[in-house]
């Protein structure tokens, strides 16, 4: 195949990858900024990092991180692993604290957590060996599990288990503060990921403009005869 027809189907990927790159490097739900080390889907942390939804955030035990979308703010306390949702959080370990107007819940389990209403709210969420404590800071909020539903008044607090299945509930206390870090996650959920991928169609592009158009022949193999 002569090089212009290289160049002319590089050139149909690029203008087929590079759309869907950029929109999901903007796709992004959320910044993470951490206080110490901090992973999001088993990939450190250096300062700051975008979230997008379905990824996972880990802290270590003497470390913090802050989860900032757009009306919300949720800082995921010391060893805590956290999947962030979109329009809400889902607590597999630790603890966290939320402050929002826009309604952010929060989920432990099968225990879900929201403002009772849209106003600005703040509460913080503990889920330790299957035990969810629930302290409503700022405004109301509710709580729902399989017993029901239940508001929490500014100011109180409470407690429930996580899961109604003890089997699960076994699980949970074996597995404790010794949670593994989350392993990565959808190839286009990492900004890593698609920098590198879009460094590699460049270097291979670029390499590819920098050849002669005219094809090699066997009977001039360096492209160099008259």
């Amino acid at each position: 195949m002569s090089l212009t027809a290289l160049r002319a189907g590089l050139s149909m990927v690029l203008a087929m990858l590079l759309p869907g790159q950029l929109l999901a490097a903007d796709s992004a739900s959320a910044m993470l900024y951490a206080n110490g080390t901090a992973w999001v889907n088993g990939n450190t942390v250096p300062k700051s990092a975008a979230v997008f939804v379905g990824d996972l955030v880990q802290t270590r035990p003497d470390s913090s991180a802050n989860l900032n979308a757009s009306g919300s703010s949720v800082m995921v306390l010391a060893d805590s692993l956290v999947k962030f949702q979109g329009s809400a959080v889902e607590i597999e370990h630790g603890a966290i604290r939320v402050s929002t107007s826009q309604e952010l819940a929060t989920h432990a389990g099968e225990v879900t957590i929201k403002p009772a209403g849209r106003s600005w709210t703040e509460f913080q969420v503990t889920d330790v060996d299957g035990q969810v404590q629930i302290i409503a800071s700022k405004g109301d909020v509710t709580v729902k599990d399989q017993q029901g539903t239940t508001t929490v008044q500014e100011g109180q607090q409470t407690t429930r288990d996580d899961t109604s299945n003890p089997e699960q509930k076994k699980r949970k206390k074996r597995r404790g503060a010794g949670a593994a870090t989350a392993a990565g996650g959808g190839v286009l959920s990492s900004s890593t990921a698609i920098y590198t991928g879009l460094a590699i169609v460049g270097g291979i592009t670029t390499w590819v403009l920098l050849q002669n158009d005219d094809p090699l022949s066997p009977a001039c193999p360096n492209n160099t005869c008259p």
